[in-house]
């Protein structure tokens, strides 16, 4: 078995007071959107939606500590943090919420974050194919670009996950696999379907370096991201960052969790909330004053009405476009699909 590194958590340099403001700003931003985007669906806005409630120290954190200009995000359904935070057009990417557009309507290859991955396990195999397509291209070590790749303490229990860590590990490919343990795979909680109870654990299995991480804590979450990132680029193959959070809202809009645990065991299992605690250290050490906290919330209210608007205003795209993109060269039997839907529906 290859030796096995212990990142240190030592990637980035300290935060500086305004970087610390800005991770504050952002984690206000989400969860302000995510409880907003609840309330959408519950009007009827948006069709559905998978809260992050509780997961913004981890998702901001990660987010945070890429370089947009060279890394490329491969999320699943549940990243909307990482995606505000990395600079994603939020009405493009709510889209996807809409029904508007399956995948979002941004563009991924400006916005280097791919498209919304429903299939489980999916955004892992994506995102080592990119990586290791680098390789390929004789990216020189240092000048690569990282591929970050999202999935939960469920995911990582997938098949297609084992073989996509295991393809990573041998051909090097610069890759963080970053986990969001939040607890429950749905309803299956963690210690019921995690084998030896830890998935950073298992990286050694595959000669990986891995941290697990406090994830409801925002700058230790940047830092182990950055770290995993510099021992990616630098050439060294893949990482994985495990990042220790709790799903305290439901799984989707559609999810019940009160069949499957109470809501005492929520108050007690949650820990302390990750943006109460990152403002309770900005007080604490005299960065932020009341006058920042009431700024950063106008802002965050005055973020979510324009997303509201834009969200509102969206209409609905060509029903052709539902046979433009399935083949470069359609086939026969879709041509023939096509021309009876026009025929059905344009008369034509």
């Amino acid at each position: 078995m290859a030796d096995v590194l212990a990142l240190d958590g030592t990637g980035r340099a300290e935060l500086a007071d305004e970087e610390l403001r800005e991770l504050y700003r952002l984690m206000l931003a989400v969860r302000h959107l995510d409880e907003s985007a609840i309330r959408w669906q519950r009007q009827g806005l948006i069709p559905g939606y998978a809260p992050q409630l509780g997961q913004e120290a981890a998702q901001v954190g990660s987010g945070y500590a890429l370089d947009m200009s060279r890394d490329f995000v491969f999320p699943t359904y549940r990243e909307m943090g990482v995606a505000r935070t990395v600079g994603v057009d939020m009405v493009e990417y709510m889209s996807t919420h809409k029904a508007t557009w399956h995948g979002g309507l941004y563009d991924p290859k400006a916005s280097r974050f791919a498209p919304i991955q429903a299939v489980v396990g999916g955004s892992v195999l994506h995102a080592v194919g990119w990586a290791h397509g680098q390789t390929l291209d004789g990216t020189p070590a240092g000048e690569l670009g990282v591929a970050i790749t999202y999935f939960g303490d469920g995911a990582s229990s997938q098949g297609d996950v084992h073989e996509a860590m295991n393809f990573a590990a041998v051909m090097k490919a610069p890759v963080v696999f970053f986990i969001q343990n939040n607890g429950w795979a749905i309803s299956v909680p963690t210690e019921r379907q995690v084998a030896g109870g830890s998935v950073a654990g298992r990286a050694a299995g595959y000669g990986m370096p891995s941290i697990q991480v406090d994830g409801n804590d925002v700058v230790a979450v940047t830092q182990a991201t950055a770290t995993a990132l510099a021992h990616a680029r630098a050439g060294n193959g893949p990482a994985v960052v495990e990042a220790m959070t709790y799903r305290r809202g439901p799984h989707s809009t559609s999810d019940d969790p009160g069949r499957y645990r109470t809501l005492e065991e929520e108050r007690t299992d949650g820990g302390e909330d990750p943006l109460a605690r990152m403002r309770t250290r900005l007080l604490a050490d005299g960065i932020a004053d009341e006058a920042f906290f009431e700024e950063a919330l106008a802002a965050a209210r005055a973020e979510e009405e324009q997303i509201r608007a834009g969200i509102n205003a969206l209409g609905p795209r060509p029903g052709t476009e539902m046979f433009d993109f399935v083949y470069q060269e359609p086939t026969q039997a879709l041509k023939a699909q096509a021309s009876a839907w026009r025929e059905e529906s344009e008369h034509v």
